[in-house]
């Protein structure tokens, strides 16, 4: 993937209490303060190798962006293997309580959602991926996730004007300051999963809310939980699709199964107000 003309060095990425080795180039170790928030469970610094570890890495390119989605589709296959799932998803709680998961698609308002329950005393446990302990005794667990909260600026001037976004700057914001994720490592239940979609104008007071028949639940798990392997690369390389060989799929599809039969699943439409209401009464919290 790399052009074999830059500086190389094995480092070792920390994942929620799990490590990946990588080849990287000088660009990629330089910008991976930036990138750490865009990876599951990551801290700011990378590690050097244990002996274990000095003869194997996997190579990544030297475009910090391709790098950033290689380490990802990887750490999709470490996580498997350890009974965890890494989920397109917005995970927040209440401390003390369990934790919600938001799903759906870019755009769908799962981040707006967030906010508002953050405006309520909740806490992000992750942004964008959730990782989701499946075969964890008592699970599934919340274990981490990404960290960079990221929001499209007109809608977040929009929804909370008392967060003071300037009008001008660039289209995506990032909130991370002002909403800090839950660093660490952390473990916290699941009592719900929402799918959730942005309406601005809902057909009743206070949005809408349907429990989701398995098939749909699981179909839903089942994208989301793939969402690190559906990435373009750059520079055209391999599908990272195809890091998950037919045994990580079976295995991907049983957790799937798992978490449809232990998490209640709903669809809720409304706006970041109604979803976050909605997200407290499935929670239990109200």
């Amino acid at each position: 993937m790399g052009s074999g003309t830059v500086a190389r060095r094995l480092v070792v990425v920390p994942s929620s209490g799990r490590t990946l080795a990588v080849v990287a180039g000088e660009d990629v170790i330089a910008a991976w303060p930036h990138i750490a928030p865009h990876v599951p469970g990551a801290s700011a610094e990378l590690l050097p190798p244990g002996d274990e570890l000095a003869a194997r890495g996997v190579a990544v390119p030297d475009a910090p962006p391709d790098a950033r989605r290689v380490i990802n589709a990887h750490l999709h296959v470490v996580h498997l293997a350890a009974g965890t799932v890494c989920v397109h998803a917005v995970a927040m709680y209440r401390p003390g309580g369990k934790a919600v998961l938001l799903l759906g698609d870019h755009g769908a308002g799962k981040t707006l959602a967030g906010l508002a329950l953050a405006a309520r005393g909740w806490q992000w446990l992750a942004r964008d991926v959730t990782l989701v302990d499946v075969a964890a005794d008592g699970g599934p667990f919340v274990r981490g996730g990404t960290t960079a909260i990221l929001g499209r600026r007109g809608a977040v001037r929009r929804w909370f004007p008392e967060l003071d976004l300037p009008k001008a700057g660039p289209a995506i914001v990032d909130l991370r300051r002002r909403n800090p994720v839950t660093a660490g490592r952390v473990r916290v239940p699941v009592a719900a999963a929402m799918l959730v979609s942005l309406d601005t104008a809902p057909p009743a007071a206070g949005g809408v809310v349907e429990s989701v028949d398995r098939h749909t639940g699981a179909t839903a798990w089942l994208r989301g939980s793939g969402h690190l392997l559906d990435r373009l690369l750059d520079d055209g390389e391999q599908p990272l699709r195809l890091l998950e060989d037919e045994h990580v799929q079976r295995q991907r599809l049983r957790y799937v199964h798992a978490l449809t039969g232990a998490v209640g699943f709903y669809a809720v439409r409304g706006t970041p107000y109604d979803i976050a209401t909605h997200a407290e009464r499935l929670s239990g919290d109200r």
